[in-house]
């Protein structure tokens, strides 16, 4: 059995949101990872990036925003999941007033180090 506890787990500062990497290759999973981020209240999960082998699959857990996965914005809630297809860029944006926790999954497995940045790209009304 493969049990991991959050709270253990090495936290990441990447821009825009904070990241914890709860199963992946290194933890015993073959086909999927699966990661925890909090955004805070006003920011932007930047730069907006796409997984060329993955895809991903968010679900927010606790705030509210927007996401954008190629050209198409939508907002966001507890209890939303979005399908970000493999190699589409996109982002999320926290604009409510609490912390966003989302949790993310990943097949096959990605990480940071696998993400494809689009630096040009952000939100239609921040452009």
């Amino acid at each position: 059995m493969i049990k991991v506890d959050e709270s253990e787990v090495e936290e990441w500062q990447l821009p825009g949101r904070r990241m914890r990497m709860l199963l992946d290759r290194g933890a015993g999973t073959e086909n999927l990872s699966v990661c925890t981020i909090w955004v805070q209240p006003g920011e932007t999960v930047r730069p907006a990036h796409s997984h060329p082998e993955a895809e991903e699959v968010i679900y927010i857990m606790r705030g509210k925003g927007r996401v954008l996965v190629g050209e198409e914005v939508a907002p966001v809630r507890p209890g939303i999941a979005v399908l970000f297809p493999r190699g589409v860029p996109h982002m999320l944006q926290n604009t409510g007033d609490d912390v966003m926790k989302v949790i993310c999954f990943f097949t096959p497995p990605a990480d940071p180090g696998t993400y494809r940045f689009h630096e040009e790209i952000t939100f239609p009304d921040e452009g």
